[in-house]
């Protein structure tokens, strides 16, 4: 709808994988090139997982695009085979008609072709996409496929490609053997905040697009951060976001374009960029909603207190629609006046045309003592002390990171991690964010990616629902 608008030639933000948009960005091409090199000289099973829509898909098409001439390839789209389902489906992939033959049948004429292809001096490798839906007898029959060869070669080759429900499957007692196998695994990581924009405009291009960045930086980081950095989020949210600039004839892709996306794909934004923004006209919020939101997002916000005695007020502009989502609201600070803890709230005021939400100053709390050092000063030097022993691959997991450097703040929410027993896993690391100093906010150190991940599960509920965790890799990482 909106490619002659842009001066596209085709649709920069399809979710169909397309290997004409494979990004080279966020490490992908260095995986692709670890992939064909271990398809191509490597022993062993690999395995590639990553969240729902990071890019695992398009990474297999890669590799059926540009795997070298020795290689042949088998893929397995569906993973939800029997075992003889599986076996049948892997004859077709190498041209073999077997249809109707029993599985000893089967098995052997398979054992004859692979054992041909290596006297070629080929390679068969079996692509089996969402691999953490395959069933576990199927599972096993496709070890024992692996366990064919001949000396020391072996006649076939596995590349497994699945969501981090695929550890847990393999993790289970019956399954080590298959896991034993496994020598190589790729972690597909969501696309950093810093790199968005980036892959927005390596879209565009590739699409035929010639003019100057249609995404604004503001716009970018929204979508980053509504997106939690997963490929097919972002990319429904830009092309969501491109109609909304097209429906207003314009060639500049703004916030208020992100956010009509937002609500269109009921992706709620993180709560802690809720409150950045000034004036904002909202279209259609409820006294209720507006309330009850507000209300829900304090215990991430911390303690932030009104500039002056007596009740500080923060106008949310109202248009006539009758109903909002959580994602429509966007609360507005009164010019001149810090916005105050929302948990605070006590009383709504409505004089028709703007809502006046009432909130007595929070109680202050006594400052720490001199000989103490604070909480924040504390987290500091723990990773001041801990993060540059880390160990190669290490990883952690990444609760938030802000550019409001305000000390109050958080000491406030390392309060209510000390309160939750979470105190010691918490790692603050002060670091540039464009430009501007800032923190990291960390939880726990892994020896591993994969186990970073599996500790995610773990953490406490309040941080889950107040944030949204990300791996972190801690081998790069400056401690200043």
């Amino acid at each position: 709808m909106y490619l002659e608008h842009f001066g596209l030639t085709k649709p920069p933000f399809k979710i169909t994988p397309v290997t004409d948009f494979f990004f080279p960005g966020a490490n992908r091409a260095e995986i692709l090139d670890a992939l064909l090199y271990a398809i191509t000289d490597s022993e062993g099973i690999i395995k590639v997982t990553g969240e729902v829509g990071s890019g695992k898909t398009m990474l297999c098409r890669m590799l059926l695009e540009r795997h070298p001439e020795k290689v042949e390839t088998v893929y397995l789209a569906n993973p939800s085979l029997t075992r003889e389902e599986m076996l049948y489906a892997i004859a077709d992939g190498l041209n073999l008609n077997l249809e109707g033959q029993r599985v000893n049948i089967i098995l052997q004429t398979l054992q004859n072709h692979l054992e041909l292809k290596l006297a070629e001096g080929k390679r068969v490798v079996i692509l089996v996409d969402e691999a953490h839906a395959m069933p576990l007898e199927t599972m096993e029959e496709l070890r024992l496929l692996y366990n064919l060869q001949v000396g020391n070669h072996k006649l076939l080759h596995i590349v497994l490609f699945g969501q981090p429900e695929l550890n847990e499957k393999l993790s289970q007692p019956n399954m080590r053997q298959l896991k034993d196998r496994i020598v190589h695994h790729f972690a597909m990581l969501p696309l950093s905040q810093n790199i968005i924009e980036t892959y927005l405009q390596f879209r565009m291009r590739t699409a035929g697009y010639r003019g100057p960045p249609p995404f604004s930086s503001t716009a970018a980081a929204l979508i980053g951060k509504a997106s939690q950095g997963l490929m097919r989020r972002v990319n429904i949210l830009a092309d969501k976001a491109m109609l909304a600039a097209f429906i207003e004839n314009t060639y500049n892709i703004e916030v208020r374009h992100v956010q009509a996306a937002i609500r269109d794909s009921e992706l709620t934004p993180p709560a802690q960029a809720w409150w950045r923004r000034k004036n904002i006209a909202i279209a259609g919020i409820s006294i209720l909603s507006a309330a009850t939101i507000i209300a829900g997002a304090g215990w991430l916000l911390g303690s932030m207190h009104a500039s002056k005695p007596g009740e500080a007020e923060a106008k949310l502009l109202i248009t006539s629609a009758p109903h909002i989502t959580p994602a429509d609201v966007t609360a507005v600070a009164t010019e001149g006046a810090p916005m105050p803890s929302p948990p605070a709230a006590t009383r709504i005021a409505n004089d028709g045309h703007e809502v006046k939400l009432l909130i007595p100053p929070a109680p202050q709390t006594p400052p720490p003592a001199a000989t103490q050092a604070s909480l924040l000063e504390q987290r500091l030097a723990a990773a001041q002390a801990i993060l540059p022993k880390s160990s190669k691959g290490s990883a952690s997991i990444q609760l938030y990171y802000t550019d409001n450097v305000t000390p109050a703040r958080i000491e406030g929410f390392l309060k209510r991690a000390d309160k939750l027993g979470a105190l010691q896993e918490i790692y603050v690391l002060s670091v540039k964010i464009n430009g501007r100093k800032g923190f990291r906010v960390l939880y726990g150190i892994y020896s591993s990616g994969e186990k970073a991940r599996s500790g995610m599960r773990q953490l406490p509920q309040r941080f889950l629902d107040a944030f949204a965790p990300t791996i972190y890799l801690l081998q790069n990482s400056p401690v200043s």
